[in-house]
């Protein structure tokens, strides 16, 4: 029984992981460029259907801190399960109790207050609470706020990454290696930035990385 709750807790965490940084692990060490794209697909639904319970689990408790429509969804216990299901890593278990009964105290001031009856974001309720001081009252509420803050609010970046790869991923590269092959993503998703680098630069930074025989750089006469 141990293990299970741990199994599922650890499936948690995971998701919430998943949800802050986009991971991609593909293996491809094989020469059939057709076995690559179905593995390819069964991993991007197999990543969908991780996402489907879990995800959707950690966003509706979530919503329990929008002071949307005067906090309207508010709940303690949803918080606290916030906490317990996904962010267990970032709270003690003295805390997890302690922010059970600052979840109270909140209840009363912050979410009756009339300063807070107006916001409609999380992000305005975060700077709102710094503003009032309220932040250093509640640290553990306004660290969960953070917290929940880094969430990406699509899957735009997901679709974008797969694009890529199947962009980059093609029957005449069907031996690239993982490590190369995300050094390549990188570069391609991130071209508007890539595109500031020029080739001064990068021999200077390569040229930086330890003493050589033979200088990388032109001498301009």
């Amino acid at each position: 029984m141990h293990n299970k709750d741990s199994k599922r807790q650890c499936s948690k965490i995971e998701v919430r992981t998943k949800l802050n940084r986009i991971i991609f692990f593909v293996r491809l060490g094989t020469k059939n460029n057709q076995i690559v794209q179905v593995k390819l697909k069964m991993s991007k639904m197999k990543t969908i259907h991780s996402f489907s319970e879990q995800a959707t689990e950690l966003l509706i408790l979530s919503t329990s801190l929008d002071p949307k429509d005067v906090f309207k969804l508010f709940s303690v216990c949803n918080i606290c399960n916030l906490v317990k299901n996904f962010y267990s890593l970032d709270f003690s278990e003295q805390e997890k109790i302690q922010l059970d009964y600052e979840l109270q105290h909140y209840e009363l001031d912050v979410v009756k207050a009339p300063d807070f009856q107006n916001l409609s974001t999380l992000a305005e309720l975060c700077q709102k609470l710094t503003e009032t001081g309220k932040s250093n009252i509640y640290p553990l509420i306004d660290r969960l706020i953070r917290l929940v803050l880094t969430l990406p609010v699509t899957t735009a970046t997901t679709e974008r990454a797969f694009s890529a790869m199947k962009i980059i991923k093609t029957r005449f590269r069907n031996k690239m290696e993982d490590e190369f092959l995300a050094d390549c993503m990188i570069v391609y998703i991130e071209k508007e930035i890539a595109s500031k680098f020029t080739s001064e630069m990068i021999i200077d930074d390569f040229s930086s990385m330890k003493h050589r025989r033979a200088s990388l750089k032109i001498s301009k006469s």
